[in-house]
């Protein structure tokens, strides 16, 4: 056990020794986190997830602006005011996706209405667009909350007509539309709303703000970084003949490996509990509402990411080599897990692909804690996973070593 340890200490020794290193550990994962967190907030702030609904009112009566107000309220469509733009135009952001959906309040639509014509609503929608399918729910439900305050404020007008008469048909037109007006108010503050909750999860959802991505992103990118340390260390030594001269003394081979293993182990995990407390608390990423699974997917993390730098110092025959396989294993591994981008926003061929990389795990242990308010027995499937990674890597780290 000793020499493991006296093996590591030098490892971690050499290495702190070199600053640029250090900040390149430490500093530049923490400026890319915060680059990367605010290119994906637009102004650092969360952006509003809800289907982008255009209205182009040219009524411009109380019909039309209370439709506007019912969209409002709305949780899945947010509004977009088309004032400057003809139908055609409105209908072409349809097609172009820009918008999910488009309504259009023909002139004197309210008059219309109150006077009993037919006049109608023209909605513009890609029907077989999953986004339009539900923009057109959330507009229909709109609607016949503008129905049923139409309605609601005719039957109160014909129940007091029928015990008071209206003095004129300008005092009858008044107390509809006051009643309308009523009616409306109480739908965007009705007195009690169905509230869903899963029955499965372990607490609430955490609102996830501009970080939530881009903080475990770049911790498991950073961490993977390490590959170029753990690698280099054991080429450097095989060619300056340090390894040979180690296999003289009463030094076992396996505790050579294990205690390069150990060194960079410690010194990788280290780095990324600096990165999880940077997210805490600098940035509001919620990493210790679960210390002890937040620990456990960066521990299973990292023994993943020594387990292939072990590979690639086997198979490596020089530093230039060491490089090259590390930037290789980084990019593939990041860019198809999940770190740089959610999988779900990608077609099923990649997400597919992406599901067998053991980043995604991580990626999903980590945010199942911050995004999904989920606890510990959340993430033991993701970092069992990547423990199955890493004891296959160093499986095949033992078999392709090379002592001389």
């Amino acid at each position: 056990m000793r020499p493991i340890i006296d093996i590591a200490l030098k490892d971690i020794s050499q290495l702190l020794r070199d600053r640029k290193l250090v900040a390149m550990m430490v500093l530049m994962p923490i400026a890319f986190t915060v680059f990367f967190g605010f290119v994906f907030s637009g102004t650092g702030g969360q952006a509003d997830p809800r289907l982008p609904v255009g209205v182009l009112d040219r009524d411009e009566g109380a019909l039309g602006q209370a439709l506007l107000q019912l969209l409002e309220t709305s949780d899945a469509v947010r509004t977009v005011v088309l004032d400057d733009l003809t139908e055609n135009q409105a209908a072409e952001q349809v097609r172009d996706e820009k918008l999910a959906a488009a309504i259009i309040v023909p002139q004197a639509f309210s008059q219309q209405q109150w006077d009993g014509r037919d006049a109608r609503l023209r909605l513009i929608v890609d029907e077989e667009s999953g986004a339009g399918i539900g923009a057109s729910g959330a507009v229909q439900s709109a609607v016949n909350r503008l129905v049923g305050a139409m309605a609601t404020a005719g039957f109160s007008s014909h129940a007091y007509e029928a015990t008071r008469p209206f003095e004129s048909n300008r005092a009858r037109q008044t107390y509809l539309e006051e009643g309308f007006a009523l009616a409306v108010e109480a739908w965007q503050d009705p007195p009690f709303r169905l509230a869903v909750e899963a029955a499965t999860a372990e607490g609430e959802p955490q609102e996830g703000n501009s970080f939530s991505q881009a903080s475990p992103g770049l911790i498991v990118q950073f961490t993977i970084w390490g590959l170029i340390m753990s690698a280099t260390g054991m080429v450097v030594e095989r060619q300056r003949g340090a390894m040979q001269r180690l296999l003289t003394t009463a030094v076992r081979k396996w505790e050579i490996i294990a205690g390069h293993a150990l060194g960079i182990f410690l010194l990788t995990l280290a780095q990324t509990l600096v990165l999880l407390l940077f997210g805490q608390f600098a940035l509001g990423v919620d990493y210790l509402r679960q210390p002890l699974a937040s620990l456990l997917v960066a521990t299973a993390l990292v023994l993943w990411v020594v387990s292939v730098g072990m590979l690639i110092g086997a198979i490596s025959r020089h530093e230039h080599h060491v490089v090259m396989w590390s930037l290789i294993a980084m990019f593939v591994f990041t860019g198809l897990g999940g770190a740089w981008f959610p999988l779900e926003s990608t077609g099923p061929a990649f997400a597919a692909i992406g599901r067998l990389m053991p980043t995604y795990y991580a990626m999903v242990g980590f945010q199942n804690i911050i995004l999904r308010g989920l606890g510990l027995s959340s993430v033991l499937q993701p970092a069992g996973i990547l423990l199955v990674f890493a004891l296959l890597f160093f499986a095949l780290a033992v078999w392709r070593f090379r002592y001389e």
